[in-house]
């Protein structure tokens, strides 16, 4: 199998990390969901020794981040786990932080609920939630080019689609998580942040 590339990783892995390395700035295990072709997680481990990293991805996307990570030699990055977020039992305890990127907008919604009800069994007090992608706002598109990547995202897979920041931060509420940062981040995106009570 070929070693999966994403220019869009490679494109916000620097701007995302700016932000991480100000809220994962203490010794902690990040569990990322959605790891995807494993640029993320091999840069952001590598330039913040001070975490061990835990990528994850769906069984499905699996090998394709193995085969990424395989050539990584950094002690402080872990191997991929499979992780559905749906799953009632995730295959880890407790974790410092949890990092996710351009996940919400491709799962269906009702998958979203499950992902903020399983950080919250596995998200330390005091640990931080930081999830990358673009939002909406009181229901409507920051920008033109958001509104036509979500008709793009509902023609490829009718459950697709950019989410409200209302409803995401209400479900990130729900877990006695409460909202740091709302970051503006380059090609529309946004880099939202929680701390667990």
């Amino acid at each position: 199998m070929d070693k999966p590339f994403s220019q869009a990783a490679e494109n916000n892995k620097v701007p995302i990390l700016q932000v991480l390395q100000e809220h994962f700035s203490r010794p902690a295990s990040i569990l990322e969901i959605g790891s995807g072709t494993g640029q993320h997680a091999q840069f952001f481990a590598q330039a913040m020794p001070h975490l061990q990293w835990l990528p994850s991805e769906v069984p499905a996307g699996l090998q394709g981040l193995q085969v990424y990570l395989r050539e990584s030699d950094l002690p402080n990055l872990h191997a991929p786990m499979a992780l559905d977020v749906s799953d009632p039992v995730w295959p880890l305890q407790r974790v410092g932080g949890v990092f996710s990127a351009n996940t919400l907008h491709i799962m269906p919604w009702s998958s979203v609920p499950e992902l903020f009800q399983g950080v919250g069994r596995v998200l330390e007090p005091g640990g931080r939630l930081c999830i990358y992608g673009p939002f909406k706002y009181e229901g409507a598109f920051t920008t033109q080019s958001n509104a036509d990547f979500d008709r793009w995202l509902k023609s490829r897979a009718p459950h697709q689609g950019i989410r409200d920041f209302e409803a995401v931060d209400r479900l990130a509420q729900a877990q006695g998580m409460f909202l740091l940062e709302d970051r503006n981040m380059p090609a529309n995106n946004q880099l939202l942040c929680w701390e667990m009570a």
